[in-house]
């Protein structure tokens, strides 16, 4: 077999895992509501922006940063989209998906450079069915998937600077990199992990390339790309590092377990899907796919537990066979992925979620990987057909989590994070002429601006029964919102609601000033599950 003819099926087999995660994407596109957070990079494209900082351009200026530390990247590259296509779950979830896929597919090829195509195929096999790195990416509500592009794309571009000296490699992989800075300052786990790692395990290597030409042109074209975070931290002197950089070391442990469970691929079964106990009309497959899925969450158990964990445990135990530059490739990816981890894990109020721990991959599979090959190539003749083994064993434990959480989002439905009856409450909404929408609850609020394109007057209004204290403003403003006759209020049902009690609170306060409750329509989701209750306040 000819070379060329190698490296042909090589890719031809890293495309089909592509080809995989993005079909397994798009199963899972229609299935669920539009939570708060996946729809919050909206707030930047309808006004009135609800924006942490608005450059001013123009009449209605320039949305910079959603928050302290999330830029307005996604909200640029959705702005065409949603002009194009609308603001349905499809235009919003298959550009992420899309994403996700060139993101394997970049890893491949990133891979393929550090340590050859045996190890490039088998990461990127593993990446492709990685079910949390699979649903992290369709519903992206960390934000996630932008990360893993832009990050991946940096490294493959700088590692080929290193390979070529080319300067424009150089450039492009810095503004990337300044990119992904913009679109999450979180970024500076990875960027900052990767960066040590490399000075750690290739200090010579690094020494070789750098002059003052090319640090010059890595500064500025990150700066370029960071640009915009940069004028944040400056119109609002360092907003970013001073809100997101103290320290909490009390729950390193149970930091530790998340992390595994996301590695284990069952940490968001029970908050992406309702179980079985909370549906009281569950619903049967319908169509070859789904009755095809049922049967196979039936035949395989039901499992919630892919083989990753333990894989990337035997891959540390293996180590010692990789010898030259692969054992020094499978060090900087360890000491990277060791050191972006302990960032997060050190950050008060990160790191205990999935959105955080995902951040790190594809690190764990870049270890794996390298391992498992390294370790193939002493069994000679037998180490490919035994890789090949072991990677269909790795892909199928991988595949069979995704497909349980595809049949109990079929059977039971989204958990109150992922309700459709976002989408029967939106319909709704559009019917009424409302002076205004007091959303009375958390969860709310993004997913009807993006649904309804901005057009909504929506207020929220949970503040004032959320603190120890109202203050005179808020009692003027509660005044002001229970006499408005025109005025629609919204909140979860009992069973749903983010802040227990508010919704009882407001209504005790109208009571006290002379009005009641008059119900409009009660919303359930497409289980019968009563979801949310649209009111408005009568005189008594």
């Amino acid at each position: 077999m000819s070379r060329l003819t190698r490296i042909l099926n090589f890719r031809f087999a890293a495309l089909t895992a592509c080809l995989l995660f993005l079909l397994s994407g798009s199963a899972f596109v229609p299935r669920l509501g539009i939570q708060n957070d996946e729809a919050l990079f909206a707030n930047g494209i309808f006004k009135p922006y609800a924006v942490a900082y608005n450059y001013p351009y123009g009449r209605s200026g320039l949305p910079l940063m959603l928050m302290s530390y999330l830029g307005t990247l996604k909200s640029w590259i959705y702005r065409p989209i949603f002009q194009a296509f609308g603001t349905g779950v499809s235009a919003m979830r298959i550009p992420m998906v899309l994403a996700g896929a060139a993101s394997v597919w970049l890893f491949y090829l990133l891979l393929g450079r550090i340590a050859g195509r045996r190890a490039a195929l088998f990461g990127c096999a593993l990446l492709a069915t990685d079910s949390l790195y699979l649903l992290t990416t369709c519903f992206d509500w960390g934000p996630v998937a932008l990360q893993h592009l832009l990050l991946v794309s940096g490294m493959l571009l700088l590692f080929g600077f290193y390979q070529r000296r080319s300067p424009l490699r150089l450039a492009w992989g810095c503004f990337l990199l300044g990119l992904a800075m913009w679109d999450k300052a979180l970024a500076i786990w990875m960027i900052g992990g990767i960066g040590l790692a490399l000075v750690m395990v290739f200090p010579r290597q690094i020494a070789g390339v750098i002059t003052l030409r090319r640090v010059t042109i890595s500064v500025l074209c990150f700066a370029l790309g960071a640009l915009p975070l940069m004028v944040y931290n400056i119109e609002k002197p360092l907003a970013t590092f001073r809100g997101n950089t103290s320290w909490d070391t009390s729950d390193l442990a149970g930091k530790g377990r998340l992390l595994a469970a996301t590695a284990s691929g069952n940490a968001l079964f029970g908050w992406l899907n309702s179980e079985e106990w909370q549906t009281s009309d569950p619903h049967m497959p319908r169509g070859a796919v789904q009755a095809a899925s049922a049967r196979i969450s039936a035949l395989a158990g039901h499992p919630r537990h892919s083989l990753l964990l333990y894989a990337f445990g035997l891959a540390l135990l293996l180590a010692p066979l990789a010898r030259g530059h692969a054992l020094r490739a499978l060090l900087f990816a360890l000491l990277a992925m060791a050191l972006a981890w302990t960032q997060m894990a050190v950050t008060a109020n990160a790191g205990g979620s999935v959105h955080h721990a995902i951040l790190i991959w594809p690190l764990p599979q870049m270890v794996i990987a390298i391992s498992f090959a390294a370790a193939s190539r002493r069994l000679r003749a037998a180490g490919i057909p035994a890789l090949a083994v072991v990677l269909a064993v790795l892909m199928v434990s991988g595949l069979l989590v995704t497909n349980e959480y595809f049949a109990l989002i079929v059977r039971n439905g989204g958990s109150r994070n992922w309700t459709d009856a976002i989408f029967r409450l939106a319909d709704y909404m559009k019917r009424t002429s409302p002076g205004n929408v007091f959303c009375m609850d958390w969860g709310i609020m993004d997913s009807m601006r993006l649904l309804s394109r901005g057009k909504l007057p929506l207020v929220i209004a949970t503040d004032p029964f959320t603190r120890p204290q109202g203050n005179d403003a808020e009692r003027a403003f509660l005044a002001k919102a229970i006499s408005g006759p025109d005025h629609v209020f919204i909140n979860h049902t009992k069973d749903f609601e983010f802040f227990p009690g508010v919704n009882g609170k407001l209504v005790k306060y109208a009571a006290d000033a002379g009005y009641r409750r008059e119900v409009m329509a009660v919303i359930p989701d497409s289980y019968g599950r009563p979801v949310y209750e649209v009111y408005r306040f009568v005189v008594q």
